[in-house]
């Protein structure tokens, strides 16, 4: 029986997986196993310029830095399994996790399985992808490939209003596209950005295609007009997707409390899930800020409370 078992790599999973290791607790950490549906390091595995993360001065890329951050969980004793959680029970302890038809059992249970941004779905969302298409404005909107430039956000809601308005620190115009003639964010948020000058509604309108090439990335979009059917080009160098994320917690239904959109509750100013002894970290439980740093701070903050919470029960 282990005394942890991770479910999650990414900023979250791998921090936690360094404060256990280090608290001699030999954790064991499921990254998942690479699919359509599983990307083992998280979404920063699709990010090929970091340069917000405290500790890299000129920036490192996704991959890199989910890299480091795994070797340095390995180096003091995590076992990374490129495996997939398939069912859980944590009815009762110990806490069983399945990989198919193979069982583990654990005293613990820290659950750091990210979030996944909505897009559209088009091919070329995938093409461009970290070429211009982001889903993160916070992350990615000071890059240098957006600075001066036009810019392009789908969506209509706060997240959108959001987005779009930090983006006018960067780009010279902002074009929201909205497949709606009103704003579904609050009056506030959209009052916001309907008197920026920075910013020009594309009302009515959806993203048809996204246009480049493999040399220059994003180069523009086809909108769409849902009332005529016309089309025309609009010239940007950035695509950014603001209509949401998903949480990864189907795993979890009905076992673990979530909010109406499926991120799971913590306890206040805890990692602490409804049942003791299993924890959450990261954007499975985090819907506001979403962010590499936020999520390791809260690998962190999970790591401690599972520490304490075996040391308390061995007490």
């Amino acid at each position: 029986m282990e005394n942890v078992i991770i479910i999650g790599s990414g900023p979250a999973g791998y921090t936690a997986a360094l404060y256990t290791s280090r608290a001699n607790l030999e954790p064991v950490l499921f990254e998942g196993e690479l699919s359509k549906d599983v990307l083992p390091g998280g979404q920063l595995m699709t990010t090929t310029e970091v340069e917000n993360y405290p500790g890299f001065p000129d920036g490192v890329t996704g991959p890199e830095m989910m890299d480091l951050f795994k070797k340095q969980a390995e180096r003091f004793g995590t076992r990374v399994l490129s495996k997939t959680v398939t069912k859980v029970d944590f009815s009762r302890e110990p806490f069983k996790v399945w990989v198919g038809d193979e069982a583990w059992e654990a005293k613990s249970i820290i659950v750091a399985t990210g979030a996944t941004a909505k897009y559209l779905g088009l091919e070329s969302e995938e093409r461009f992808m970290n070429k211009g298409v982001s889903a993160c404005a916070t992350c990615d909107g000071g890059l240098p490939r957006f600075r001066g430039k036009p810019l392009v956000v789908v969506g209509g809601g706060d997240t959108a209003m959001e987005e779009t308005l930090f983006l006018t620190r960067y780009g010279s115009q902002v074009h929201v596209a909205h497949r709606r003639d009103k704003f579904r964010a609050s009056k506030i948020m959209a009052d916001r950005v309907l008197k920026n000058d920075k910013v020009t509604v594309e009302w009515n309108s959806v993203v048809e295609e996204i246009l480049g090439n493999d040399d220059d990335g994003v180069t523009g979009v086809r909108l769409k007009d849902v009332n005529t059917g016309d089309t025309r080009e609009l010239e940007c160098a950035g695509y950014f997707s603001a209509i949401g994320h998903k949480p990864n917690t189907d795993l979890f239904a009905g076992i673990l409390d979530m909010d109406e959109t499926g991120y799971l509750k913590v306890k206040p100013d805890t990692s602490y899930t409804n049942i003791d002894g299993v924890f959450a970290a990261g954007d499975v439980a985090d819907h506001v800020y979403r962010q590499a740093v936020t999520a390791a701070g809260m690998g962190c903050k999970a790591a401690i409370d599972c520490t304490r919470w075996l040391e308390a029960k061995e007490a």
